[in-house]
């Protein structure tokens, strides 16, 4: 399981969210609130975790599998939280019309190509509330040939209330503590189209760069243990990540030298760089073939960064900017790499996905 925690912590947004029209439906998890072998086990067992489930959601058109999660899966995110240590209790919703319109022109809006691409991949998007954050992404037991597809769980209440520029904004500045003198805001659309259905299709689209990496040679399966799987059949991760020691548990980048601070980038937990730092951040970024600061984090996040900001820039033609103040005023400004020679290796590497399939 890929949990995105964009937005977990409701009470530390900056826009407060409400609760939708919510149907009050919690299904009682068979394990204790603290029992994590038990919901381990029993969520090895989910029917959710079966492409045999989904027969049904994959018959359909992309674009119409999208609602509220069936008494399955609200199961099934109770037993991971609780497997987890998460204390949310995911309960069944109701979607409002003009929420569900949203993410149904979110989905619609897409390249085609891309809906190509995870036609027979996604299995559906499906919300809840209480989740424990804005969403994640798992993948389905194919059978003999291991995970093939996956399914993408959102949280109604965290996307209820969010534009595009300012979850960007949020999201960009969780690194850095907080500090009066430094500002970052983060544009991912234009005026007129900083709306909620354009920040819900920005999150699609990372958690589709997880789904679409199922079952390929692109990066190590999440879930395995890392920095245990050798690279060298995996032609993306190989760009930009190595296996580091056998006493490191994690995967290191190949621009160590080059970007001192990446080690220091925490997303939404515990920031470790101070508002002095965020100019540095960046600067040490333009040295790599990262494409935004949350692609170093991990060769997972680095396929999904790449896929959501080549795709929202190059394909669909909308700004990726980063704005970095310092005393009100601009200290330095961050934009898309796809049109600069230190991101061509991956470009390439997208362009072929695409054109693929």
């Amino acid at each position: 399981m890929l949990r995105n925690f964009e937005l977990t912590l409701v009470a530390l947004l900056t826009f407060a969210l409400q609760t939708a029209a919510i149907a009050q439906t919690s299904l009682a998890p068979p394990c204790q609130q603290n029992d994590k072998k038990c919901a381990t086990e029993l969520r090895a067992q989910s029917p959710v975790k079966k492409i045999s489930y989904w027969k049904t959601a994959f018959e359909k058109p992309v674009e119409q599998r999208i609602g509220s999660a069936p008494d399955e899966l609200v199961a099934y995110t109770n037993l991971d939280n609780i497997a987890a240590g998460f204390p949310n209790k995911p309960q069944a919703v109701t979607i409002p019309d003009d929420f569900l319109k949203d993410a149904n022109d979110a989905v619609a809006g897409l390249p085609v190509q891309v809906k190509n691409l995870i036609a027979k991949k996604l299995a559906g998007i499906y919300f809840v509330k209480d989740l424990g954050g804005t969403g994640y992404t798992d993948f389905i037991d194919g059978g003999i040939f291991g995970p093939s597809a996956g399914f993408i769980v959102l949280d109604i209440d965290v996307l209820s209330k969010s534009a595009a520029n300012a979850w960007a904004t949020w999201k960009e500045r969780t690194p850095f503590v907080a500090d009066p003198r430094y500002r970052l805001d983060a544009i991912i659309e234009a005026n007129g189209q900083d709306n909620r259905k354009n920040a819900i299709q920005y999150i699609l689209l990372h958690e589709l760069g997880h789904i679409l990496s199922i079952g390929e040679k692109i990066h190590p399966q999440w879930g395995h243990q890392k920095n245990k799987i050798p690279l060298d059949r995996y032609p993306f991760a190989l760009l930009s990540w190595e296996n580091g020691n056998k006493n490191d548990s994690h995967y290191t980048s190949r621009f160590e030298a080059q970007f001192p601070l990446r080690k220091n980038i925490v997303y939404y937990f515990g920031a470790k760089l101070n508002g002095g730092q965020m100019a540095d951040a960046y600067r040490q970024l333009e040295a790599t073939n990262f494409p935004t600061l949350y692609a170093a984090t991990s060769p997972g996040d680095d396929f999904a960064e790449s896929f959501v900001s080549y795709v929202h820039t190059v394909m669909m033609k909308r700004p990726l900017e980063i704005r970095l103040y310092r005393d009100g005023q601009i200290a330095k400004t961050y934009q898309s790499c796809w049109e600069e020679k230190r991101c061509a290796a991956k470009r390439k590497f997208l362009e072929g996905l695409l054109k693929s399939r």
